[in-house]
Order: C-alpha cells, then sequence, then structure tokens
C-alpha cells in the first residue's frame, strides 16, 4: 500500500542533480579574474555555515599537476567560509581549484572555478561545475532518507493512536509499531554507514573503510543519527515495558512524548531548520510539523489497520482520531507556512526557483489531502450518528429512564419497525430484536460507514504518502531565499561582474572555438581577454584574431577592439561600448595565409 506511491515519487524527484543548500556567495580569487602576483590564499564564501572535508580543496597548475596546499580551514573562524595556504612559488598561468564542502543542513556541495597569474595560459585540467557524485552512493542514501520518514510516521503516528484513541483491540497494532521501529533503526544504520562516501562523493567501499564511522560521529549530521539510534533503543525498552496495557498514565504519556520529540529532533538538528535565519523558531516549528505529520498519517495507517483487522470498532476511537487529526492538520498548516516563508523569502520565488515549484506541488498534494480528509470526517460523523440512534432503543428497554434522546435519535436505523423496538446492531452485523427488518447480515448503517470510511482513509493514505515524499524531495532542494541571496551577491544589482562568449568556428581543416571575455560587460570602458581553443580542449593559437561590435539599433559602429596578441591570449583594455543594448560581436579568426572565417554573437551589454 505504501510502497507503490513512494517508489513511482522516488524514481521521479531522483531524476536530476539534487540541489545543494550552501550556495557559494563569492570566491578570493574572482572565477576567471587574472593576478599579477600569486595569492598566499584561496577562500569561498557560501550562504550558510559548511563542514569541511579532508579533501575540501584540490588545486591544479596550468599543467594539470596538483598543488601542495595546507589542510582546509575556516578564515577567521567564519564558519560560512573555507579557505586554504597557498605555497609562495606558484608561478604562471591558469589555475584550476576544484572544492567540495558539507552544507549546515547535511547536504554536500561542490564545484570548481579558475584564476589566472600574469596571464590566462592554456590548461589541461577538466573544469567541471556540476557536483561530482557517485550516482550509486547517492541514490541508496535518498532511498534510506524516505524509509527513515515514512517509517518515524509509522512508529510515531502508531504509538499515538493506541495510547490516546484506546482503540478496542490494540494487539492487532502490534505489528504496525514493530514494523514502523525496525524500519527506522535500519534505515538510520544504512544513513550512519553510507554518510562518509555520500558527503565525500565516493563508492561505497569507502564506507567500510577503518576511518569512515569514527570520522562521521564527528560531524553534526553524524552525532544526529547515533542520538536517533540512542533513542531508538530507548523507545524500544519503552514500548516493551507498556505491551498489552490499554490504559497509559500521565509518566507513560509523559515519556512516550519526550522519545518522539527527541526523534524528531534528529532530524530538526541537520537539516534546513538548522541553519539560516531564527534557527530556534525554525527547528521548533521543524519538530511540530514532523510530529503533527507522524500522528496523522501514521495514524491514519493505525485506524485503516483497525478498520480491517478487527472484528469490532465502535465510533469512540474513530471520534478521537478524527479530533486527534484535526489538531495535527492545524499544526501542519501554521508551521508549514511558517516553513514556506522561511525558505521562500520572496513571492518570485515561489515560481522562479526548483524550491517554490516543489512546494507548489506539495501545496496541491496538501489541498487533495484535506480534501480527502474531509471525507473521512463526514463518515466518521456518520458511523457516530448511527451508533447513537442505535443505542437509544437499547437504554430504552433497559430502562434507563431519563436519557437525554438527542435530537433525531428517535429516527430507527434502516431496517427497522418503526415501533420503538428496532434493531440493534452489534456492530458485527448481527441484528436484535425488531420482526420487520429485512436486511442481510452485516449490511446494517454502521456497516456501511465503516466500508466508506475505510475506502475514504486508504485514500487519505496514499495521498498522505505522497506529501511525505514531495516533502522529503523538498529537503533536497537549495531553499528560494538562499537562491535569491547568492544570486544578488554574485550579480550587484543585477549586473553581471563579466560576460563570458563562447564561439565555436570551423574553417578549412581546421575547427576550435573562442572564449571571448568582457570585464564588467556593461557600459563604458571593458577589458576584452579571447583565449582560443583547439578540437581538442587544449590551447591553440593562431596568426590573426579580430574583434568588432555593431549596435544595429542604434547604427552604431563596427567599433574594433583592437586587441592583440598578448602570448597565450589576445587582448585589450580600451574596448568602449557607450550604450546599453544587444550589441553583435563579429569573431575574425584567420587560421592560415588564406583560411579565414568570421562568426557572429549576440552579447547584451547593461548599464
Amino acid at each position: 500500500m505504501l510502497l507503490g506511491p513512494l517508489l513511482v515519487l522516488f524514481l521521479l524527484g531522483t531524476a536530476g542533480t539534487a540541489s545543494a543548500h550552501a550556495a557559494l556567495e563569492s570566491t578570493d580569487p574572482a572565477d576567471g579574474s587574472v593576478l599579477k602576483s600569486a595569492p598566499r590564499t584561496v577562500t569561498l564564501t557560501f550562504s550558510e555555515s559548511v563542514a569541511l572535508l579532508d579533501d575540501s580543496f584540490r588545486v591544479y597548475d596550468p599543467d594539470n599537476r596538483r598543488v601542495k596546499t595546507s589542510s582546509a580551514h575556516h578564515a577567521k573562524d567564519a564558519g560560512d567560509t573555507a579557505s586554504v595556504t597557498l605555497p609562495a612559488e606558484l608561478g604562471t598561468g591558469t589555475f584550476t581549484v576544484a572544492w567540495r564542502v558539507v552544507s549546515a543542513d547535511s547536504h554536500p556541495v561542490s564545484g570548481a572555478f579558475t584564476f589566472s597569474i600574469g596571464k590566462p595560459s592554456a590548461t589541461t585540467t577538466p573544469i567541471n561545475t556540476a557536483p561530482t557524485e557517485n550516482p550509486l552512493t547517492g541514490s541508496l542514501y535518498d532511498i534510506a532518507r524516505y524509509f527513515a520518514y515514512i517509517a518515524a510516521a509509522l512508529l510515531i503516528g502508531t504509538a499515538t493512536f493506541v495510547a490516546l484513541c484506546r482503540p478496542p483491540n490494540p494487539s492487532v497494532l502490534n505489528k504496525p509499531t514493530l514494523m514502523g521501529w525496525w524500519t527506522l533503526l535500519a534505515a538510520t544504520v544504512a544513513l550512519l554507514i553510507l554518510r562518509s562516501p555520500y558527503e565525500a562523493g565516493t563508492g561505497l567501499a569507502t564506507a567500510f573503510e577503518p576511518s569512515a564511522i569514527p570520522k562521521t560521529l564527528t560531524s553534526r549530521p553524524g552525532l544526529a543519527l547515533a542520538a536517533r539510534l540512542l533513542l531508538l533503543a530507548a523507545t524500544a525498552a519503552f514500548l516493551l515495558r507498556l505491551r498489552g496495557r490499554e490504559r497509559f498514565g500521565r509518566v507513560a504519556l509523559g515519556t512516550g512524548a519526550a522519545l518522539a520529540v527527541g526523534l524528531a529532533l534528529t532530524w530538526a538538528s541537520a537539516e534546513h531548520a538548522s541553519a539560516g535565519i531564527q534557527v530556534p523558531v525554525a527547528m521548533t516549528s521543524a519538530v511540530l510539523h514532523l510530529l503533527a505529520m507522524s500522528v496523522w498519517l501514521g495514524g491514519l495507517t493505525a485506524l485503516l489497520t483497525v478498520l480491517y483487522r478487527s472484528p469490532r470498532l465502535d465510533a469512540a476511537p474513530v471520534a478521537r482520531f478524527s479530533r486527534l487529526a484535526f489538531a495535527s492538520v492545524t499544526v501542519l498548516v501554521v508551521t508549514g507556512v511558517y516553513q514556506s516563508w522561511r525558505g521562500l523569502g520572496s513571492w518570485n520565488a515561489l515560481t522562479g526557483t526548483s524550491y517554490g515549484c516543489i512546494l507548489l506541488v506539495k501545496l496541491g498534494a496538501v489541498t487533495l489531502l484535506l480534501a480527502v480528509a474531509g471525507w473521512s470526517r463526514q463518515w466518521t460523523g456518520r458511523m457516530v450518528g448511527a451508533e447513537v440512534r442505535l443505542r437509544v432503543p437499547e437504554l430504552v428497554r433497559a430502562g434507563a429512564y431519563g436519557a437525554v434522546v438527542p435530537e433525531g435519535a428517535s429516527e430507527e436505523p434502516s431496517g427497522g419497525t418503526g415501533t420503538g423496538e428496532g434493531v440493534s446492531n452489534r456492530g458485527d452485523g448481527s441484528k436484535d430484536g425488531g420482526d420487520g427488518g429485512s436486511q442481510d447480515r452485516g449490511d446494517g448503517p454502521q456497516d456501511r460507514y465503516r466500508r466508506g470510511l475505510r475506502r475514504s482513509v486508504l485514500f487519505e493514505v496514499a495521498v498522505g504518502v505522497t506529501v511525505l515524499v514531495i516533502t522529503t524531495l523538498l529537503t533536497n532542494t537549495l531553499p528560494g531565499r538562499a537562491a535569491a541571496e547568492a544570486q544578488q551577491t554574485a550579480t550587484p544589482a543585477g549586473i553581471p561582474a563579466a560576460s563570458v562568449t563562447t564561439v565555436p568556428f570551423a574553417v578549412g581543416n581546421a575547427s576550435g572555438k573562442v572564449q571571448i571575455t568582457l570585464d564588467p560587460g556593461r557600459v563604458g570602458e571593458n577589458s576584452v581577454e579571447a583565449v582560443v581553443y583547439g578540437p581538442d580542449g587544449g590551447f591553440a593559437t593562431v596568426p590573426e584574431l579580430r574583434l568588432s561590435f555593431t549596435l544595429p539599433a542604434q547604427k552604431i559602429g563596427p567599433l574594433d577592439a583592437n586587441v592583440k596578441d598578448e602570448g597565450g591570449y589576445w587582448g585589450t583594455n580600451t574596448l568602449n561600448l557607450p550604450i546599453p543594448g544587444t550589441w553583435t560581436m563579429k569573431v575574425t579568426v584567420r587560421t592560415s595565409d588564406v583560411d579565414q572565417v568570421s562568426v557572429s554573437r549576440q552579447v547584451r551589454i547593461v548599464r
């Protein structure tokens, strides 16, 4: 019942690479910059605190040889920075920096950038700014996270249903409770084992290295997982002690609530709520959100189990759960609105970011879930009303004079004689008294309402699992607020720091591409750097390269950039573009005395 929606949404949700959560705001040296002298350090600044790995930085020289650096550390003890010290003598040319850190909400993020000393040069170092991940490790880790969420809902929700709703035969819920506990235990152990290779982006073999687990236990996510294991052990002892009880005192209820809150904290302390703005409020909201979700969805599963497996179920437990579910939904709505505001930051992020789009999908699923929940509440109300109407004649026959008869309770149930000695439904389809009943066994009002409630609760559980998996996907996505802040920092006032255009060319037997950088890429004086690459991606030389710029809308140009061969690249610092707009950049490449080609590209110049 739960596995189908889980697998479908897992396949859909993991079709692309999950977004990391710590956005890179700036680098020093800046990406693509040309320095007169070698820097002493490389520093990266992120949108939130990051944890450093043993191999967080890898610096390569123009010949793809790794440069010896110091261990990675936080610059000036600032948690949102990562820095490494470079050797005094680096030489000249283009250097590549590959980096990988772990964001405060436990997700790794990686990338690469370049800087040049003296002048740009050819480099054979492959540059890949996409996260370097091992697909198998990442998929297994995500699967374990999904099952951990579902198992927590099943364990907490079922236990809450037994304690507060008091079903007549609680033993039928022993199996779901144990299933939730064992699944959460297995998922937590899997997460603990996979944590080290997941952070490093390596294969499964590295999970069994002697240093893997000890290293994981020094990180915040590792400590949270270890705490979850301890809480699961305490939960097992608590459940065994209370096994077989039908009533629970205040001490037992308080202990169970404390264990549930502790389990919820192991998620809140290592995910979105632990980073960003208003951390204490966010963590409280996250704990309440997870507990309300567990009580509702896990309780629905428990109710469905009781409806199918308990031979008799009166309306009282159903009515108690209905009130409990209403309270849970209220908490979910309040905490959900707060978390959405905290994650988005603006209305534009609702449609302009991956986080906002997934949030819209979740909103639609929650709306459907609330509609189905309303359907279930209608069946619950009918079931309660039918039981009241059925018990009134029994009270009268038993001499319960003075009983207050609710409005409409004098109506006979379907199949009654209307004589005051109507049918008494026992909850299992049997009937007492009355000679006018014509119903078949098991077709009384309560039986019909019970079957209707089964269908609505089954649908509610299916939609609820869908919401739960979408929520898990949401925790894998960069919050809209962080994305917007990183974008604003990287491009102040919407003005790009530089314009980079790649122009492919082919003429005669020669082909390749020209990478042209306009800095700062706006009105006024710009520096131009044009690097020619051959078909193999390596640096190439050409006897002549010319650049010109035309603004057709204003009938300006062509303006010759007058680039000169600077020994490894073509450049100038005197290109003046006086008006903003979409300029046509014409690139002319001569590869021999007779082979020459011109290619045009559009370049946006802003004020």
